[in-house]
């Protein structure tokens, strides 16, 4: 995981913070921003003041703001919203019936992107990453999407890459989908264990991961069967979803790269 910087200044952290969920998660409101940011309403209507002098962001007739045309142009953002909004739901659930933090993820070249979690109730939990990058090739998510990936886009993505063994990377992404599931026990932060599976859009497409992750004190190996039904379950209902609304989808779904 990235660590925040010792001497961070809020004041940018929270725009850009904004910039991010004004192009993933669609029109917004001043109070929407207040919440998701944490701060009070004043300073969020000044960051979006500040988001539209500079064209990061722009009001539409509601006045609710949305991404500006510096943020537009980007591949599959307006999917992700959706995406988000259909599988929450059943990220919550998830939650309360593993009683441990959800997340959803997409592929982005070799990153993942949390794009939504759901923190579960436990005061040791794992805590929010959305918004964050990981390695694809280290996170539950990103592996079982990689497993997806045909040998030469992960050629292209980690022929040369410093840190990965492309062989031994193939032979992990071979098993994990067979088994359809990927374990990351402490591979992307001490002491956390995931534990994923992936999402199909329409057209039997992988388009995101599902997990769920836990302190490694309370993962249990007897227990993983379980945890896999139950992300299986909810991908499951996720793809339903996806399927009813398919007619609103922009064609073709495909992962966003």
């Amino acid at each position: 995981m990235k660590n925040k910087p010792a001497y961070s200044i809020d004041s940018v952290d929270h725009a850009l913070r904004l910039a991010v969920l004004l192009r993933q998660e669609g029109p917004l409101r001043v109070a929407e921003v207040a919440e998701k940011l944490g701060v009070a309403r004043s300073t969020a209507h000044r960051l979006l003041a500040m988001l539209v002098y500079r064209d990061f962001a722009e009001q539409d007739t509601e006045r609710r703001y949305l991404a500006g045309p510096v943020m537009r142009g980007g591949p599959g953002m307006e999917p992700v919203a959706q995406l988000r909004a259909v599988a929450l739901p059943h990220l919550e659930e998830l939650v309360g019936r593993t009683g441990e933090t959800g997340n959803l993820v997409i592929l982005l070249g070799d990153q993942v992107r949390f794009i939504a979690t759901v923190e579960c109730d436990a005061v040791l939990r794992v805590g929010d990453r959305e918004g964050r990058m990981l390695p694809a090739h280290l996170a539950s998510g990103g592996r079982v999407l990689l497993s997806h990936r045909d040998g030469a886009e992960l050629e292209a993505l980690y022929g040369s890459h410093p840190e990965v063994e492309l062989d031994a990377l193939r032979r992990g992404l071979r098993q994990i989908r067979r088994q359809g599931f990927a374990v990351n026990n402490q591979a992307t932060e001490a002491g956390v264990t995931a534990i994923g599976c992936a999402v199909f859009g329409p057209g039997g497409v992988p388009i995101a991961g599902l997990s769920v992750a836990m302190p490694t004190a309370r993962y249990r190996r007897a227990r993983l069967p379980e945890w896999v039904s139950e992300l299986a379950r909810s991908s499951t209902r996720i793809e339903a979803d996806l399927v009813t609304m398919a007619q609103d989808w922009p064609p073709p779904l495909a992962p966003i790269r």
